[in-house]
């Protein structure tokens, strides 16, 4: 019994200090991920968009996975309405 009450603090410890070191770096590492989402989604609707893509025909089978986000990934790209015209989510 006497174990218990020691972890529990030393695991509250290990918590707060993984907080305390990883607080300062969540707002880049999650600005990170969201441009290499960015670019990931471009490079699966490239060919749509008329750009050329040497990988588009592995990337085909991704495009339905990705409809979902296409709105907010468009919007956030600064184009007001949906620049592929077999999608309109706008």
């Amino acid at each position: 019994m006497t174990g218990t009450p020691s972890q529990s603090a030393w695991a509250r410890l290990s918590a707060g200090l993984g907080e305390f070191y990883a607080a300062p770096y969540r707002r880049t590492l999650a600005r990170a991920q969201r441009d290499e989402d960015d670019l990931f989604m471009l490079m699966v609707f490239s060919e749509s968009l008329g750009v050329p893509n040497p990988v588009g025909y592995y990337t085909l089978e991704l495009m339905p996975a990705m409809y979902d986000r296409f709105h907010a990934w468009h919007r956030r790209m600064g184009l007001e309405r949906s620049p592929l015209d077999h999608i309109s989510c706008c």
